[in-house]
C-alpha cells in the first residue's frame, strides 16, 4: 500500500467532493461497455431497477448527450478517454492507419509512408490469449531515422492519465482487448504499472458469440477483483489497491454485431440483452467487492463507452463492398490509394496529394452506387481534422456513408459496426457515480474526452497535466462540483 499512501498523502487528495463525503477520494474506476449507446443505458437502468447500473445511475450524475469520438474506432476512443484529446493532439486516428514518415515494417527505410497497424495481426501468436508473449516487433512500422519499431505507446503524440497519476506517486492498472493497447502506457512507456490485455481474437473465437465473450470479459473482471482486493491482476502479488484502474467489457459490442436489436427503437435480442445483464452483473461484483474492502466511501466510478455502434436499426444495416471506393479513386490515377481504412466509415491516405480533389470528385460522382452520404476533403476536411499537407497522419479524404451502409465483403454477416461519425457510432452512455456525487440527469452535450481531466480534478490532480486538454482546451465534466470553467 506504500504507493497509495504517498499518493495521499502527498497530494492532498481531499479538495474534490470534501464538502460531501468523510473520506478523500482516493481512488477512480473508469469502465468503457464497448458499444453501449445512451439508449441502451436509459432502457436498462429503466427496466431493471434493482441492477448495478440503476443503482448506479441513482447515486450519480448521468449525461444523456454525451459523444465518443471521431472517429469513433476503438483506439481513438479510448485516447479521448484517457488524454483528453481527439487525434487533432493524439495523432491516432484508428487501429490500422497511415503515416506519411514512417517506414514499412521490415524495410530499410529508403521508402517514407506506411500503413500502421495496432490490432490483433501485430500479436505474436493471435491464436493464443497471452498472444504468444505480446506484440511482434517485425510486426510493427519502423521509424525513419533510427530503423527501430514503432510500438503503439511511441505512436502517440500526447500523454495520458495513468502517466499524470503515476507520476504523482499513484499506482495505475488496466485491462484491455489486445496486446497493443499498451498504447495507454503513453510516450513514457511506463504509465500503467499493472497491463492485463487477453487477446480477444484468439482461438475459440470470443468474438463471435455472446456467451465466449461474457467468459471472456469474466477474466478481466477477475483482474479488477483481484486490483480490489489490493492484488496485481493474478492475485499473486500483493501491490495495493491502483489509485486509477479499468477495463473494457467486450459482450455487448459483440452481441450488437452478432444478433442486433430487434427494432429501431433499439429494443435488444435476446443474446444482446443477456450480453447486457451479464456485464451489469459484473459491475454489481465489483461495486460488491469495493464495499467489502471498504472502498466504496474513497471511490469514483466512471461508465462510459469508446464507441457505439451502427445502425441500431436492423432495417437499415446495408452492406457494400469495401472495395468499391478504391476502385473508384485508383481509376483517377493508378496506385493512388496508399490506404483505406473502412467499416462504417472511409478514411482514404493518398500516394499523391495533389489529386485528392481530383479522387473526391469521382467519389461524389458515384455516390449512390458507393453509399456515400457525404465526401469530405480540403477546407471540409480541415475543419476537423488537421491539414493532412501539414501532418503526416491526417487523412486526405473521409467517406461518411449512409446511415446503415457498412463496408465490407458482401457475405459478411455482422448486423452493425463502429468507426464513423454517425448518431448510432457516438452517442454513447456516460454515468459518474461515487458518494462525492450528487444525482443528476444532465442534457448538456458532452464528450468524452472531458472524462480525463474530469478524473485527474476528482484525485486532486491538475486536468492541464494532460497535454492534449491543454491543447485543445478540454473541459471537465459539468454538474460535479469541478473546476468546470478551467481555473
Amino acid at each position: 500500500m506504500k504507493s497509495n499512501v504517498l499518493f495521499a498523502m502527498g497530494l492532498g487528495l481531499s479538495c474534490a467532493f470534501a464538502h460531501d463525503r468523510a473520506e478523500p477520494v482516493r481512488h477512480v474506476l473508469l469502465i468503457s461497455v464497448d458499444g453501449m449507446h445512451a439508449l441502451d443505458l436509459a432502457r436498462f437502468v429503466a427496466g431493471h431497477p434493482g441492477s448495478a447500473l440503476a443503482r448506479l445511475s441513482s447515486a450519480g450524475a448521468t449525461y444523456t448527450e454525451a459523444s465518443a469520438s471521431k472517429p469513433s474506432d476503438s483506439y481513438p476512443g479510448l485516447m479521448a478517454m484517457v488524454t483528453g484529446g481527439s487525434p487533432i493532439s493524439t495523432g491516432v486516428y484508428y487501429d490500422d492507419s497511415y503515416d506519411r514518415n514512417l517506414c514499412a515494417p521490415g524495410s530499410d527505410c529508403s521508402v517514407h509512408g506506411t500503413e500502421v497497424v495496432y490490432d490483433e495481426t501485430v500479436d505474436i501468436n493471435l491464436d493464443s490469449l497471452d498472444a504468444g508473449g505480446g506484440i511482434n516487433p517485425k510486426a510493427l512500422p519502423l521509424d525513419p531515422v533510427t530503423k527501430k519499431p514503432v510500438y503503439p505507446h511511441q505512436f502517440l503524440r500526447v500523454n495520458t492519465v495513468f502517466e499524470v497519476v503515476k507520476a504523482a506517486g499513484g499506482r495505475t492498472a488496466w485491462s484491455d482487448k489486445h496486446p497493443s493497447y499498451e498504447i495507454v502506457n503513453g510516450p513514457s512507456g511506463h504509465g500503467v504499472d499493472d497491463l492485463f490485455a487477453p487477446e480477444i481474437n484468439s482461438a475459440g473465437n470470443p468474438t463471435g458469440s455472446v456467451s465466449l465473450c461474457e467468459a471472456y470479459d469474466d477474466s478481466k473482471v477477475a483482474a479488477i477483483l483481484n486490483e480490489i482486493a489490493g492484488w496485481d491482476h493474478t492475485g499473486k502479488k500483493r501491490v495495493g489497491v491502483p489509485n486509477l484502474f479499468g477495463m473494457n467489457f467486450q459482450a455487448v459490442s459483440v452481441g450488437q454485431k452478432v444478433d442486433g436489436y430487434a427494432d429501431g427503437a433499439g429494443t435488444p435480442s435476446a443474446n444482446l440483452a443477456d450480453a447486457l445483464e451479464h456485464t451489469d452483473q459484473s459491475l454489481g461484483k465489483m461495486l460488491d467487492a469495493l464495499r467489502m474492502h471498504g472502498l466504496d466511501r474513497s471511490t469514483e466510478i466512471i461508465i462510459s463507452a469508446k464507441h457505439g455502434q451502427s445502425p441500431i436499426d436492423p432495417l437499415r444495416r446495408q452492406m457494400v463492398d469495401s472495395k468499391i471506393i478504391p476502385n473508384l479513386i485508383n481509376a483517377v490515377q493508378p496506385g493512388l490509394v496508399a490506404q483505406a481504412t473502412e467499416d462504417d466509415v472511409g478514411l482514404i491516405w493518398l500516394t499523391d496529394q495533389s489529386k485528392t480533389e481530383a479522387a473526391a470528385k469521382a467519389l461524389r460522382d458515384h455516390q449512390a452506387m458507393a453509399g456515400i452520404q457525404e465526401v469530405l476533403s480540403g477546407d471540409a476536411l480541415k475543419l476537423m481534422f488537421p491539414d493532412p499537407l501539414k501532418d503526416s497522419r491526417a487523412p486526405d479524404i473521409a467517406v461518411v456513408p449512409l446511415h446503415g451502409v457498412i463496408y465490407g465483403k458482401l457475405s459478411a454477416t455482422k448486423l452493425a459496426e463502429h468507426g464513423g461519425f454517425a448518431e448510432n457510432d457516438t452517442h454513447v452512455a456516460l454515468l459518474v457515480s461515487g458518494p462525492g456525487v450528487k444525482p443528476a440527469v444532465l442534457k448538456t452535450p458532452v464528450q468524452t474526452t472531458q472524462i480525463a481531466p474530469t478524473l485527474l480534478q476528482m484525485l486532486g490532480l491538475d486536468g492541464d497535466a494532460l497535454q492534449a486538454v491543454r491543447m485543445e482546451k478540454t473541459r471537465a465534466l459539468p454538474g460535479l462540483g469541478l473546476r468546470e470553467d478551467g481555473e
